[in-house]
């Protein structure tokens, strides 16, 4: 676990919980991405109000800089069946290798290794090739047909559980950033889902920057924590690149005192980790005449955490107990927060990954 701290607050996981009615979680996403409503709350002053997405550019400033998370969700979960005609639920972490994914398999008791998995009405199959732990498994996608084609064919957009129902048409398209770029997610960066290549565009010519950064959110996210002592709790590692000149153009931005503005709680954890110096198997790769940073980071912020860029977070409604609301109130304060959440809860302001957007500044 990799967590930093300017003091130990001891704080319990009791101390990030909250009521939300069921009705206010999103099950599907809103009629058009920046019609999604926005709350504005500020840090310093604790003042609040609600607008529209639509206006997000109204409240940067000239010369801020918006950090993105570019990485693409793949359609991970991918149903099939045993040859005794037993459902089996195959959802994909990570590709370790040609073919080759770590992934977690419902039901475990079901399978061993050496099952072969039917997908699909043609000859298209998965193979359980091991067991990896915590009810993670190596398996080999079919040979019959090409990895990303097998992928897109058979895979269902993975919606969070709270979503209570099945994938449908309209995830393929709205569970994914209009600028998302690099495949590997298997959960949404969702604060980025409300814009759109025209909001974005206005952004750009007010001034602002738009950089780009890529983390590949795994299925941590949807992981509760289970520590009561909140900062005992861990988070699995994932993956990150960015590009060498971004990173040095954000460091610039900071010592210009330009605002440097996370679009999302993800793109948030790795400007940190590379501000702290905390990224596990750190690389630097050229590549088509640019230098890559790559590695991974487990880094879990929770209050007490020492925020070295991240100047403002643009950010969805989180679940209660989630090492997402913990960040946020690590970034503007647990009472703050709090206060927030029950205010946009008595609005009506839809929650969770479909749900509206806060512009914490």
């Amino acid at each position: 676990m990799i967590s930093l701290y300017v003091e130990d607050n001891r704080m319990k996981l009791s101390d990030f919980d909250y009521n939300l009615p069921d009705e206010l979680i999103a099950q599907y996403p809103s009629q058009s991405r920046e019609e999604s409503r926005l709350i504005i709350f500020g840090r310093g002053h604790g003042g609040i109000k609600e607008t529209r997405f639509s206006n997000i550019a109204r409240y940067l400033r000239v010369g801020d800089l918006l950090v993105i998370n570019d990485s693409e969700v793949i359609p991970a979960r991918i149903y099939g069946r045993k040859p005794t005609g037993a459902r089996i639920e195959i959802f994909l972490i990570r590709q370790t290798g040609r073919g080759i994914w770590t992934a977690l398999v419902k039901p475990s008791k079901r399978i061993r290794e050496g099952d072969r998995i039917l997908v699909g009405k043609d000859s298209d199959s998965v193979v359980i090739v091991r067991e990896v732990g915590r009810g993670e498994w190596e398996i080999r996608l079919s040979v019959e047909t090409s990895e990303w084609e097998f992928i897109e064919k058979y895979g269902l957009m993975p919606l969070p559980p709270y979503i209570k129902r099945e994938s449908e048409e309209i995830d393929r398209r709205r569970y994914q950033t209009v600028y998302a770029s690099n495949k590997g997610s298997v959960a949404a960066p969702t604060a980025g889902l409300h814009f759109t290549d025209e909001l974005l565009q206005k952004i750009k010519w007010k001034g602002c920057s738009v950089l780009p950064l890529t983390l590949h959110v795994g299925p941590g996210t949807f992981r509760p924590l289970r520590n009561e002592i909140v900062e005992k709790n861990e988070l699995s590692y994932e993956y990150i690149k960015i590009r060498k000149k971004v990173w040095n153009e954000i460091k610039q931005a900071k010592k210009d005192k330009r605002r440097v503005i996370a679009v999302g709680t993800t793109t948030t954890r790795v400007l940190e980790s590379l501000a702290a110096g905390v990224i596990e198997d750190r690389a630097e790769d050229e590549k088509d005449g640019e230098v890559w940073i790559t590695g991974g980071t487990k880094l879990f912020i929770s209050p007490g955490f020492k925020f070295r860029i991240t100047d403002a977070l643009i950010t969805n409604l989180h679940l209660p107990r989630s090492s997402l609301f913990v960040l946020v109130s690590a970034f503007a304060g647990r009472e703050n927060m709090l206060y927030a959440y029950d205010w946009a809860a008595k609005r009506g302001i839809r929650f969770y990954s479909y749900g509206d957007v806060m512009f914490i500044q």
